[in-house]
């Protein structure tokens, strides 16, 4: 097994190289994302083991070395596939001061996935990335025959918009429109209450995105008003519905179902087949009304009721006495310096 940083070159086509990985790819994988976390202190480390694509994000730790973050992989597609990486890996960074390595893999969360992984004595830790349960639409087919096989209240909602005069527009990651977005997403945040980013951290991801030819923002109207938002991304043949809000007076019945809907014809008509609605309620909570993805979670499933769980973020142990520091309170530490300071996530 080869294992080696990429050369100039090979990071050029590096989202290619990612696609084409066992899992199919993630855009935060991608070279977009690696760009926009090295703006916020992370250091991309472009990794290449044989033919797999690894992004990692690093970042020093005061008095304990290096923390290696590879979000949403490696791009591997079952415990087997995993399993031969994790001595190479260790191997690799022993001299390079890295103490622990956090992975993502998408792998679902099995009793089996979950002993094979504690015989690989991997450490489970807090999920980064919010959907590490998530519904996800199979778009794949025609959407004649998809829109049909929805759930009633999803396809009822969708053309119940249409009926009630709801449009959806694309439109460009300006100025204006990033502002627009970014009002709903905090109107949303506070009355679900979860925590957002600043807005210039999202005006900097919407306009990447969107001048890679991934991303897209769209707006539902109704009476020449915004009444909801969704910024979507399409990497190879799967897309994400990566940030959504709507206003909280309801306007129109099912302006975000119409919404929902053109994206993912949207996705469609770039070549994905696989669309990621992100972060729902686990499914042994999907009906906990108090957690706080619930509602969301209902709104998700009327596209699809099955909910996929995820094996969530796991770290690899490289340093032993440093990693335990981290796990005991190092961590928890960072995190909340880093908060104080710059008002932001960690990762």
């Amino acid at each position: 097994m080869i294992i080696r940083f990429a050369e100039d070159s090979e990071i050029t086509d590096w989202d290619q190289r990612v696609i084409t990985n066992p899992d199919g790819g993630n855009f935060l994988q991608g070279r977009v994302f690696a760009e926009l976390k090295q703006a916020t202190g992370w250091k991309p480390r472009y990794l290449l083991i044989d033919t797999l694509a690894i992004m990692v994000l690093e970042k020093r730790v005061f008095g304990l070395g290096r923390i290696w973050y590879i979000p949403k992989g490696p791009g591997i597609r079952s415990v087997e596939q995993l399993a031969p990486l994790i001595e190479p890996l260790k191997h690799f960074v022993t001299n390079g001061q890295v103490f622990a390595i956090k992975i993502e893999p998408e792998l679902l969360r099995t009793d089996k996935n979950l002993q094979a992984l504690r015989l690989l004595k991997l450490q489970p830790v807090l999920p980064i990335q919010p959907n590490f349960s998530t519904v996800v639409v199979d778009i794949s087919r025609d959407m004649g025959t998809i829109l049909t096989e929805l759930p009633q209240t999803g396809r009822y909602s969708i053309n119940r918009a249409v009926k009630d005069g709801v449009t959806v527009q694309q439109v460009r990651a300006s100025n204006t429109n990033c502002k627009i977005m970014y009002d709903l997403l905090a109107l949303t945040a506070e009355s679900a209450q979860f925590g957002i980013r600043s807005y210039e951290y999202y005006e900097e991801y919407w306009r990447r995105f969107e001048t890679a030819g991934q991303g897209q923002l769209f707006f539902a109207m109704h009476g020449g008003n915004v009444v909801a938002g969704v910024y979507a991304i399409v990497f190879g043949a799967k897309s994400f519905y990566k940030d959504g809000a709507s206003i909280r007076e309801r306007e129109a019945y099912g302006a975000s179902h119409l919404l929902q809907w053109r994206v993912m014809e949207w996705a469609k008509a770039r070549g994905s087949n696989i669309h990621d609605l992100y972060a729902v309620p686990p499914f042994s909570q999907i009906d906990n009304k108090a957690h706080k993805f619930y509602g969301i979670g209902l709104f998700k499933r009327s596209f699809n009721p099955h909910v996929t769980d995820y094996v969530g973020c796991y770290e690899i142990t490289v340093r032993p006495f440093a990693h335990r520091i981290w796990r005991m309170v190092g961590e928890r530490l960072a995190r909340r310096l880093h908060t104080r300071r710059h008002r932001e996530n960690y990762y």
